[in-house]
């Protein structure tokens, strides 16, 4: 059984997400997803509230397998932990696909013991606009001994930094729009300078 892990921050779930998701979902038996605390960024939105969007993002999507399933008690702040949970939740006789953004590609030898995680699961990276995928980083991750896919997808060029600047609902789907409205979500940024105003 090949199951792909799909960790996000979620802040907010977006458009671009889901098209990853249905992408996953057609290519891998499982696809198990969580919203994630990525210490590498700070984050606006309490995380039961990513959440609670990330479950409308999924529930929204119409994928024939139905394989795509939410499981929260997966996220880590380290990887490798998150891995390791997962293998206790599938058993050990699985294949398993972390999947990330060309965004993190560069970041990934400063992880928690990236060697140990790198033993354990495949990578899939997939492209985001604005985020080119390097041989630099591409060889540094190989170095460490990563086994290396790069998904045949073209992302959609949304991502929950730009709704959070813009609130292009365009980003988003409905229920998610929805959800953040009744919740009153990223309302209080001052996008001139960047920083939140107390509410």
């Amino acid at each position: 059984m090949k199951i792909a892990l799909f960790g996000t921050s979620a802040d907010p779930p977006t458009a671009g997400h889901q098209t990853i998701l249905n992408w996953l979902s057609e290519h891998y038996d499982r696809v198990v997803v969580w919203a994630a605390n990525n210490p590498f960024k700070s984050h606006q939105t309490p995380l039961e509230h990513r959440v609670a969007m990330l479950r409308l993002l999924i529930a929204d999507m119409n994928t024939p397998q139905r394989n795509i399933i939410l499981e929260q008690e997966l996220s880590s702040f380290r990887t490798l932990e998150t891995v390791e949970k997962a293998k206790l939740s599938v058993g050990e006789d699985v294949e398993l696909t972390l999947v990330i953004g060309s965004d993190l590609l560069n970041q990934l030898p400063r992880w928690y013991r990236i060697e140990d995680l790198l033993r354990q699961v495949q990578l899939l990276v997939v492209p985001r606009p604005g985020y080119a995928i390097d041989e630099s980083s591409l060889s540094g991750v190989l170095h460490l001994g990563g086994k290396i896919a790069i998904a045949n997808l073209i992302a959609l060029d949304v991502s929950s930094t730009a709704y959070r600047e813009n609130k292009d609902p365009k980003a988003l789907t409905p229920p998610v729009v929805n959800y953040i409205h009744q919740k009153h979500l990223y309302e209080c940024q001052d996008t001139s300078k960047n920083k939140f105003q107390i509410c």
